[in-house]
């Protein structure tokens, strides 16, 4: 949600923020309606304080003798109690038409986000590592899983496309990367687990701004909840409706959950294998910071992430994105796209966003700094760390054999108890 006293002291540099989301100008009507709330408020304002004063005033009246002036302010009374509810509630329908029109409208891109439209704009920052040369053609995951206990025709025969079943070492190694992340992530980087509700009401996917624009990604339950998208709508709506203290601040969280989205907007996208899933696992990172630490906890999160590929010895690229490829929230975002020799390309395994004070506001998370009176909207950040099921393929593709087998990431191998190797089953 936006500043609307930014709006009003500025709102030429507010429509030049949307003009770099590739958006048409609103501050001239978010200002007429609010100007329309603020004079109705007025007069509400106004209608009280004479209904207040008017009875004061009756009962002078009474006193002095004077039953004309009495009744005359009475019936001014009775007008007054008639019309104070119906300003009341066109102040409240006026409320919801402007905050409609803002909660719409996404984050304005910090100074240093790149101009452009979409991601072939976005700024490539760094390369870690050497893609591996293979002596074979290297195959892409869903040729290659499949003998190894990749099983999507089980998945989509149980619940239809975008649904993969895992077996034997497949499945094990699915819940090695995951608690080795969650390890990293909590024993190295600090962050704090969590186990979360995996079904949230409206005002918390309002709150991370899944809700109102994005429902159709969303899986909804018949009793009006929503699946997550990712542990970001849980962990961040976790301080909601709250005033922390300072000294509570970085709070840095971490959980691994299903996360479950519909996919609405990528018919014919990654409709092969395990990148693009209704369901999947994913560890999230997430950071509540005061608003003068949030673009260094930004630079720190994406670095417990790139910790994960580091540590599995996966080459990766990290990006910064332009204004055009940016989430609906975000005010700056990086990510990171791990090498895929089966596709011969990189693809996106992590996204790290600093959101500023946008989902703050939705949610009315606030901290009160040390020494001072005022309450402060907090900054609030999200990140992968990472898709777990992204890192798998990643894992297969690079670790592969020209026999069909492949290799565990070192760090892996306590956690898969001591194999080293997923075999093909035997045809």
């Amino acid at each position: 949600m936006h500043d609307i006293r930014l709006i009003r002291e500025n709102p030429e540099a507010f429509d030049a923020g949307l003009a770099r989301r590739g958006l048409a100008p609103a501050a001239a009507l978010i200002l007429e309606r609010d100007t329309a709330r603020r004079d109705i408020l007025t007069r509400c304002q106004e209608a009280q304080a004479r209904r207040n004063e008017a009875s004061k005033a009756i009962g002078a009246a009474m006193a002095s003798g004077d039953r004309a002036t009495a009744e005359a302010i009475k019936a001014e009374v009775a007008t007054l109690k008639d019309r104070i509810p119906e300003l009341e509630e066109a102040e409240r329908q006026a409320t919801t038409e402007l905050n409609a029109v803002l909660a719409a409208l996404p984050q304005i891109p910090a100074s240093d986000v790149p101009q452009g439209a979409d991601e072939a704009d976005n700024v490539e920052i760094l390369r870690w590592g050497t893609p591996r040369t293979f002596d074979f053609t290297p195959r892409e995951h869903a040729d290659l899983g499949p003998p190894l206990g990749l099983d999507f025709e089980t998945g989509a025969l149980l619940s239809g496309a975008r649904f993969t079943f895992l077996r034997g070492g497949m499945a094990r190694l699915h819940r090695a990367l995951a608690q080795f992340m969650l390890d990293l992530q909590t024993g190295t980087h600090g962050y704090v687990e969590c186990i979360t509700p995996l079904l949230v009401r409206d005002e918390a996917a309002f709150g991370t701004g899944q809700l109102p624009k994005f429902a159709e990604d969303l899986f909804r339950t018949t009793d009006g909840r929503w699946l997550i998208p990712t542990a970001e709508v849980s962990l961040t709506n976790s301080v909601r409706e709250q005033i922390l203290p300072d000294a509570a601040l970085p709070l840095r969280m971490t959980a691994l959950t299903p996360c479950f989205r519909s996919e609405a907007g990528a018919a014919g996208r990654d409709t092969r294998g395990f990148i693009r899933q209704h369901q999947f696992e994913k560890v999230e990172l997430v950071s509540i910071a005061r608003p003068e630490d949030s673009d260094a906890e930004h630079e720190r999160m994406t670095g417990c992430a790139e910790a994960v590929l580091q540590a599995l010895d996966l080459p990766y690229r990290k990006v910064l994105l332009c204004s055009g490829d940016m989430g609906f929230t975000a005010r700056k975002t990086y990510d990171l796209e791990v090498w895929l020799p089966g596709q011969g390309a990189y693809r996106e395994i992590s996204s790290c966003s600093n959101c500023g004070d946008f989902q703050a506001r939705r949610m009315n998370a606030r901290y009160r700094p040390d020494g001072s009176k005022a309450n402060v909207f907090v900054h609030t950040l999200n990140g992968s760390g990472l898709a777990v099921g992204r890192t798998l393929v990643a894992v297969l593709e690079n670790g592969q054999q020209a026999d069909g087998s492949v290799e565990i990431p070192a760090v892996l191998i306590p956690y898969m108890g001591g194999c080293t190797r997923l075999e093909p089953r035997a045809a």
